[in-house]
């Protein structure tokens, strides 16, 4: 079902594919960046060689946010189990943040994680210092149930990563 806001904005995930992978290669453009996009998961600079290698497995289901046909965003749904999914790789554009964006991109994921037959939990994980991001999961009905600390290092410094979920 969707929200007035994503019916004047006309939002929609598309599914992202090879034919995409430039644009998201130019959107991570530092180290920082693809670490808190990415996690250890990729290296910077983000190449095609690497968005093969993790696309190529049947787990990751990756989309683009689209808003009035302009790209402003990408997220992953992926299947941890036949009774959860995970949120990954939440990113908006840096022009196009502070317009809401980041909430109806991620109403739609959580309506297509609905959709998917056994999935009972919908979990994330999210830097500590991400307070932004952190908000908005929050107002979304995640609730956080771990912090994790010592896991997750970027240039020496711990990140301390804060696991969430909700019931689907």
């Amino acid at each position: 079902m969707e929200t007035e806001q994503q019916c004047d904005l006309n939002a929609q995930l598309i599914e992202f594919g090879p034919q995409h992978y430039p644009l998201l290669i130019d959107w991570i453009d530092s180290d920082e960046l693809n670490y808190l996009w990415g996690g250890p998961q990729f290296e910077y600079p983000l190449t095609v060689e690497q968005l093969d290698t993790h696309y190529g497995t049947q787990a990751p289901s990756p989309f683009l946010f689209v808003v009035n046909d302009e790209i402003v965003g990408f997220i992953e749904l992926f299947k941890v189990s036949d009774c959860e999914q995970r949120l990954c790789r939440v990113f908006i554009h840096p022009t196009c943040r502070g317009k809401g964006y980041a909430t109806t991109m991620l109403e739609l994921a959580i309506a297509k994680a609905k959709m998917a037959e056994g999935p009972q939990s919908l979990s994330l994980a999210v830097f500590a210092h991400n307070q932004s991001a952190i908000s908005c999961y929050e107002k979304l009905g995640f609730k956080p149930y771990e912090t994790v600390s010592g896991l997750r290092f970027f240039k020496g410094k711990n990140w301390d990563l804060i696991r969430m979920s909700q019931r689907l």
